[in-house]
């Protein structure tokens, strides 16, 4: 197991790993809209902060070796469901390939965000 570290994605805000690698797989932590420059939660709306997580992903899935193309599975976590169709939409531009998803929401999520998403991936 590879533990996988990029200066351009939000450090860990606790005890974890921003991702880890395991054979030809990545198992991304869940990444919130936390703006790695500033270290702070800038983005107000769901769309901004969708837009900042998948910025996120895609740059610890590059350290990883790998890129939002080849995720095969994300799990999606809202704090509202009635952003459903505004978070669909920045994550459509993303995730084009289609991969399989779980959507959800939580009843708090860390920083109070609107929204969060882990990956796995393929390298």
């Amino acid at each position: 197991m590879e533990k996988i570290y990029t200066k351009n994605a939000p450090e860990a805000i606790g005890p974890y790993s921003q991702a880890v690698k395991v054979g030809n797989l990545v198992f991304t932590s869940g990444q919130i809209a936390i703006d790695p420059a500033s270290g702070a939660v800038e983005a107000t709306d769901i769309a901004s902060q969708a837009e900042q997580v998948c910025k996120n992903l895609c740059a610890v899935l590059s350290a990883a070796g790998t890129s939002i193309e080849n995720v095969v599975k994300t799990t999606c976590f809202l704090a509202d469901m009635a952003d459903f169709a505004a978070f669909n939409e920045v994550y459509g531009k993303y995730f084009t390939t289609k991969p399989a998803r779980s959507c959800v929401a939580a009843k708090q999520l860390p920083k109070n965000v609107l929204c969060e998403v882990e990956v796995i991936a393929e390298i």
